[in-house]
């Protein structure tokens, strides 16, 4: 699949923030306590394959205060290598989930506005040093939708990444809440440009770039495959891609759905096994497919292989509270061999 042996040095760019929610399932109105986690994309990516075994890096700008110092020393626990990030500006950004069950859907607020990351200067990286004897560099449609100076890191990261012959992964990731179709279109459609593996599902196909699921309902559960192959068509011709995956949901509610994925290579079209979860948190669900994708794909897996590593690996994080997918390759292994009575290991 790819010329050479790939080395196992990946590196992440975006925001990590502190991350509360109710417990018990309870509504922001009933809450008198949350639950504290830290996450987000990228990070999410990096600490999932640090957890496998692979060197990731995760770069962003966190502030010199004792929040900023939680969220750094979390990204440390894991293993995450942390020389890249950058100390200064005021405030770590924040999000509020309220998890959903059965027919309530789960709901995000946002409190990021003018945090660390979001108010750095394009100047702040050098991404020439950063990028240095590293293999692989991955990012969201988050990160440029943050701020404008956050988008021209980003483009001027993936730029840089393509110059100096790293493998360049982007997860679409499209956010209402953060920028209008029309902004993200105008830069996503030029960092997609730099870009070997696009990561996403239907909603971003069609938010960001207007390509419709026309026989699609996720709503419903009803997902036609065969329209899939032309979404995949038109995101490879749009950002001459090595590879498209996307993800498919199946909302049966929102305690109950079913998981799977599709990959294309430009000739063959693969879809992976799908996955019945009762769920304890989807938050990060895409993470954990992109990070065991870019995990599976370095280490040589054939493209069939790769993807139903990246299903398993994100089927089994949606049974884990947080963003994080805290899981080891072994423990996805048994995933893909089918073994899914959830017996305790004695």
């Amino acid at each position: 699949m790819w010329k050479e042996k790939i080395n196992p040095t990946i590196v992440t760019f975006g925001e990590i923030m502190l991350r509360l929610m109710p417990y018990n399932f309870e509504r922001f109105t009933q809450a008198h306590s949350f639950h504290v986690t830290y996450g987000g994309g990228e990070a999410n990516v990096a600490t999932s394959l640090a957890n496998y075994g692979d060197d990731s890096w995760f770069v962003t700008v966190l502030p010199n205060n004792s929040l900023g110092q939680a969220a750094f020393n979390q990204l440390r626990g894991y293993g995450v290598h942390t020389d890249y990030i950058v100390r200064k500006g005021d405030r770590l950004g924040i999000y509020f989930i309220e998890q959903g069950a059965s027919i309530r859907p789960s709901r995000v607020i946002y409190d990021r506005s003018h945090s660390s990351i979001a108010v750095a200067s394009p100047d702040t990286f050098s991404w020439p040093e950063i990028f240095k004897e590293k293999s692989w560099f991955h990012v969201t449609g988050i990160t440029p939708a943050l701020s404008s100076s956050c988008a021209q890191m980003t483009l001027d990261a993936a730029e840089t990444a393509k110059k100096m012959g790293l493998i360049v992964s982007c997860d679409l990731n499209y956010r209402e809440k953060l920028w209008s179709r029309e902004e993200a279109q105008k830069i996503m459609t030029k960092l997609v440009q730099n870009v070997d593996i696009i990561i996403a599902n239907e909603a971003d196909c069609s938010d960001i770039f207007g390509i419709e699921t026309e026989t699609t309902h996720v709503e419903s559960g009803h997902l036609d495959i065969n329209h899939y192959k032309s979404i995949a068509s038109h995101m490879m011709d749009l950002a001459n891609a090595k590879f498209v995956a996307i993800t498919l949901r199946e909302s049966l509610s929102a305690s109950d759905n079913n998981w799977s994925a599709m990959m294309y290579d430009g000739t063959d079209f693969y879809v992976s096994r799908k996955y019945k979860i009762h769920l304890v948190d989807r938050v990060g669900a895409g993470d954990s497919f992109g990070a065991g994708l870019i995990h599976a794909l370095i280490h040589s897996k054939n493209i069939k292989d790769a993807l139903e590593f990246a299903v398993a690996a994100s089927a089994l994080k949606q049974t884990i509270v947080g963003d994080m997918n805290l899981v080891y390759e072994n423990e996805v292994m048994e995933i893909v061999k089918g073994n899914l009575s959830g017996r305790v290991q004695r």
